[in-house]
């Protein structure tokens, strides 16, 4: 169970020494990631301190002694940027998979249950009579 971070651990590592806070600034890594410095961050840095923030915290969480921490795989999270499908940062399924289709915001309304049933109600009553 403790190996189930270092991926998550590495991508943050690897963002910290990419960014602008280590590289120009010259602040320590550590620094970094506390405030005031950790908002000047990129979002990416930001979302993987948190993602890995989780992570830790899934170690100790009694919900999932039996089950275990689920890993995340950065490299999974890196393939679906490049394809533009949505995605969690952190364990489980992705947030917005499984949708049942695009939509572009003209689709009709969907009828109402009651409409729904009032029409099966005529029909059947016109086919009695």
């Amino acid at each position: 169970m403790p190996s189930s971070c270092k991926e998550i651990r590495a991508a943050l590592a690897q963002c910290l020494q990419e960014s602008e806070c280590v590289m120009i600034q010259r602040n320590s890594a550590a620094d970094c990631l506390r405030p005031p410095l950790v908002d000047g961050l990129p979002t990416k840095c930001q979302q993987l301190k948190r993602g890995f923030g989780d992570c830790r915290r899934g170690m100790v969480d009694m919900r999932k002694r039996f089950r275990g921490n689920q890993p995340v795989a950065f490299r999974k999270i890196q393939d679906t940027e490049s394809t533009g499908e949505g995605y969690q940062l952190y364990a489980g399924k992705s947030a917005f998979s499984g949708t049942r289709h695009e939509t572009d915001g003209n689709e009709k309304a969907p009828a109402d249950w009651r409409e729904v049933e009032n029409e099966k109600y005529r029909k059947e009553a016109a086919a009695a009579a």
